[in-house]
């Protein structure tokens, strides 16, 4: 179940730098708006973060939340944001999945 928490944190990770991508694109209450998303995506994944550090070794759940964030990130940047998607990003993209997937299957 830990596991699934971790998983959900990342996302919010990813959710709170789609805010911020968001907020540099607006102005006003709009950008204000997207700050407070930002805020409250920050603070749930850092909860879920602490949730599942309960079970799973601090090491292994800070990289696979980093990772989830990471990858998440940058596809949300390719996207949304129409940042280039160049074989270079996608091959490190891929071995950054592979990592991920590595860390949970040696995890105990």
């Amino acid at each position: 179940m830990n596991w699934l928490i971790l998983i959900i944190a990342g996302l919010f990770e990813v959710a709170f730098a789609f805010c911020l991508g968001k907020a540099k694109e607006t102005n006003g209450t709009e950008m204000v708006l997207w700050y407070i998303g930002f805020a409250i995506a920050l603070t749930i994944s850092m909860a879920l973060l602490i949730k599942a550090t309960q079970s799973i070794p601090i090491g292994t759940a800070y990289a696979v939340w980093t990772g989830i964030g990471a990858v998440g990130t940058v596809l949300v940047g390719i996207l949304v944001f129409k940042e280039p998607a160049t074989f270079l990003r996608l091959f490190f993209l891929t071995t950054l999945i592979a990592s991920i997937v590595g860390l949970k299957a040696v995890s105990h």
